[in-house]
């Protein structure tokens, strides 16, 4: 199989990308934030240990618009 068959496989399913951010997100020790549907307004932030809460986040940048921190404001905890 050639690199460009192999890259097509991958993005037929790319509905599972979200899921390799959350992978490596825990794997770095770090919470997961996504946009779902019901959530209105607000992030879903979840936690390595499977608490799930609702969140508004502020994504703080620096000079070359480039992402430094995550400050979320937490609203509800939804999960566990």
């Amino acid at each position: 199989m050639g690199n460009a068959e192999f890259v097509d496989q991958l993005l037929e399913n790319i509905n599972n990308l979200h899921e390799l951010g959350r992978q490596r997100a825990f794997e770095l020790g770090n919470p997961f934030y996504a946009k779902y549907k019901g959530d209105g307004e607000f992030y879903r932030k979840e936690l390595p240990t499977g608490e799930q809460f609702l969140v508004k986040i502020e994504v703080v940048m620096d000079d070359n618009d480039m992402p430094l921190e995550i400050k979320d404001t937490y609203s509800k905890q939804i999960g566990r």
